[in-house]
């Protein structure tokens, strides 16, 4: 009888337990002494959302300022405005999509068309002109920010400018600060090196070091007027991300000795140290560009012979390689002396994807590396984010943000955002 009384006792206290919810008290953002009312990001293609070769919605969307900027309105952030495809269209300037893979597991993609284009005009975009905090601006170089007439060369900064093709004289810095703003970030520079390293050193010049230095220092003198605050970014050492760490020497030699065994060396057109080019046997220290033609290879003896070398613009090879290092190292010294002087947050680039390349990461349960389409973190372009990849870029921002201004953003769940769309 006892023991029936202390069994009614025991359960009664488990619905007791029960009926009495335990509350978590979650602390409310704050913003600490930088100001996120109005926020604008600054940059080039990975702030405006660019992914898959191309800018279109989706994109756009998952952009990692668009990112941060719903983060901060925890902590007093306001609208954030993006010059956003309409969803008619919403492919915009086209962009690759995954479709398969063949018989050898390569991956097949198919290229989406523009939706967005003017006629007469093309390749211009359809026009833009709504309120706007994201100025990112596909294929913008530091050295650009303050040209006029920008819009002239560069269709998706004409497409945000109210006067059009061969009138499009506004400065880009200008244009850019001309809304009142109490924050900024700033990730400008990788195309600075990126063209030069994407054309395997021909098709394009790494920017001058004093040049870049004051040009840079132009930027963030413009942007950090009365005083402002903001987060600025690193560069990429553009020789690890998978535009060129994909396709690779071995890989091709394997492939031609799979119809001709006898050919033991393939041949590349490379840089020598006095600057000129020439044929010379391919290593594996020879960087091959994701786009190259694999289907040239053999014919006509081409790659196979040294009177018929794979031409240069589709190898970065080691004396490019190391050139285009010591230019990155020269431009990431100047950005962090220049946030320094300014009291930015810095969010540092460099170090964060030579970890991804090096050692991989494990984030909210998600395996992820650096490797083309299987990583997760880079699109089909190989050189732009996936969403995943722009969600952990907005996280690492918001830790330099948090770190340097005493702020408490809470960052996003990464596995909400996807990498690479299977078919």
């Amino acid at each position: 009888m006892k023991f029936k009384n202390y069994k009614n006792i025991f359960f009664a206290g488990l619905l007791t337990l029960a009926a009495c919810k335990p509350e978590i008290d979650v602390a409310p953002a704050t913003s600490g002494s930088a100001d996120f009312s109005t926020y604008i990001a600054i940059g080039d293609s990975q702030t405006a959302g660019f992914a898959d070769g191309g800018l279109y919605r989706s994109g756009q969307i998952n952009s990692f300022a668009n990112i941060i900027a719903q983060q901060m309105k925890s902590a007093g952030g306001g609208n954030f405005s993006q010059p956003l495809f309409t969803e008619a269209q919403a492919n915009g300037s086209g962009f690759k999509k995954l479709t398969g893979f063949d018989s050898n597991g390569s991956p097949i993609l198919t290229d989406v068309p523009a939706a967005a284009v003017r006629t007469p005009g093309f390749p211009f975009l359809t026009k833009y002109s709504g309120d706007n905090n994201n100025f990112g601006i596909p294929g913008l170089k530091v050295i650009h920010a303050g040209i006029a007439g920008y819009g002239n060369a560069n269709p998706y900064f004409e497409r945000l400018l109210t006067a059009s093709y061969p009138t499009a004289n506004d400065v880009y810095l200008n244009f850019a600060t001309a809304k009142p703003y109490t924050f900024f970030t700033c990730w400008l520079g990788s195309n600075d090196a990126l063209g030069y390293a994407t054309s395997g050193g021909a098709g394009d010049v790494l920017t001058d070091k004093a040049t870049f230095t004051a040009a840079f220092t132009a930027v963030i003198e413009k942007l950090t007027t009365g005083g402002k605050k903001g987060a600025v970014a690193t560069i990429p050492d553009v020789s690890t991300i998978p535009y060129f760490t994909t396709v690779t020497i071995p890989a091709l030699l394997a492939g031609i000795q799979k119809v001709a065994p006898t050919v033991t060396t393939l041949y590349v057109s490379a840089r020598k140290d006095d600057g000129t080019y020439a044929a010379r046997a391919a290593t594996a220290s020879d960087l091959v560009v994701l786009t190259f033609p694999t289907s040239k290879m053999g014919v006509n003896g081409y790659g196979v012979s040294p009177l018929n070398p794979i031409e240069n613009q589709y190898i970065l090879d080691p004396n490019e390689v190391a050139l285009v290092r010591d230019y990155v190292a020269s431009y990431n010294q100047t950005i962090n002396s220049v946030a320094a002087s300014k009291g930015l947050a810095v969010f540092d680039v460099y170090t964060f994807l030579n970890n991804l390349k090096q050692k991989g990461l494990i984030i909210d349960g998600a395996s992820l590396n650096a490797n083309y389409i299987s990583g997760g973190v880079f699109s089909l372009d190989g050189v732009h984010l996936t969403p995943r990849g722009y969600a952990i870029v907005a996280n690492e921002f918001i830790k330099a943000i948090n770190t340097k201004y005493g702020s408490t953003l809470p960052q996003v769940n990464i596995s909400g955002y996807a990498g690479v769309v299977f078919p």
